[in-house]
């Protein structure tokens, strides 16, 4: 964000409760630097532990398996942040960072931002609840692709996606268009699949692509469907793992017969 010709980060949100004054010398201790579209930000693993800040653009979290695929986690938008943890535990990153688009960051090193949480609190509170979003997002994450079928976790995605960048309840616009590899990477299912659940969605007049974006022309609709198959997948799930539970109950029950008999 520009302000009186110069780069700013008054719109990251953790420092929205600073004064002109703290921002400005929270400013002065940074390192600014303009990525590229595709441009590595961070190594994934690497042991480095700067904080970095999203003044403009728009970033991703990423990881490789050993075969090289890419894992998509998060999009990260103009106002956030990223790289808190390795800066609070000194431990090598978890995943690398990529820019989707070209894109200014300012960065901070970890003592320099350690001395920002210190002086203000309200800065430390608005990175735990940044924190507790992500475990909140993981573990809805880790419940969708466990309990959700391939064309329901694509319609919890583009619903995640949706809700990200709109404060609109029956539309949203996704800017770029996503695309099909990179939702398949982060909900563990292949281009074809997203393809035939995107054509899904658009005969049934709830998205469109457009020309630069992709359309959720109802998001009630589509939230709808998410939560219905949620609650359906979740209680198929509960009843398996019930079944599964009772068998390994009769089969422990038949041991301890048998154990008895041959005493």
């Amino acid at each position: 964000m520009l302000k009186d010709g110069k780069e700013t980060l008054k719109g990251v949100r953790i420092f929205s409760d600073l004064k002109p004054g703290e921002l400005e010398a929270v400013e002065k201790q940074c390192a600014w630097k303009e990525y590229n579209a595709r441009e590595q930000v961070i190594d994934a693993h690497s042991d480095t532990h700067n904080v970095f800040f999203v003044v403009r653009g728009r970033v991703r979290v990423v990881d490789y398996s050993v075969l090289g695929q890419e894992v998509s986690f998060d999009d990260i938008f103009e106002g956030s942040h990223f790289g808190e943890m390795a800066a609070l535990d000194s431990r090598p990153r978890s995943a690398g960072v990529i820019a989707v688009s070209d894109s200014l960051l300012a960065s901070m090193n970890p003592e320099t931002f350690e001395s920002v949480l210190l002086k203000h609190p309200r800065v430390g509170l608005r990175v735990m609840a940044e924190l507790a979003r992500i475990i909140r997002a993981a573990d809805a994450r880790i419940m969708d692709l466990s309990t959700l079928g391939a064309n329901s976790r694509v319609y919890a995605e583009l619903l995640r996606q949706a809700i990200a960048v709109t404060d609109d309840e029956a539309t949203a616009s996704i800017r770029p268009i996503p695309i099909h590899g990179d939702i398949a990477s982060r909900i563990s299912t292949t281009r074809e699949t997203v393809a035939r659940a995107m054509n899904d969605l658009a005969r049934k007049g709830i998205v469109e692509r457009t020309k630069d974006a992709l359309v959720i022309h109802d998001l009630e609709r589509l939230q709808s469907m998410v939560e219905q198959v949620r609650g359906e997948d979740r209680r198929s799930g509960n009843r398996r793992r019930s079944a599964e539970e009772n068998e390994i109950t009769a089969d422990g029950e038949r041991r301890r017969r048998i154990e008895r008999r041959a005493n």
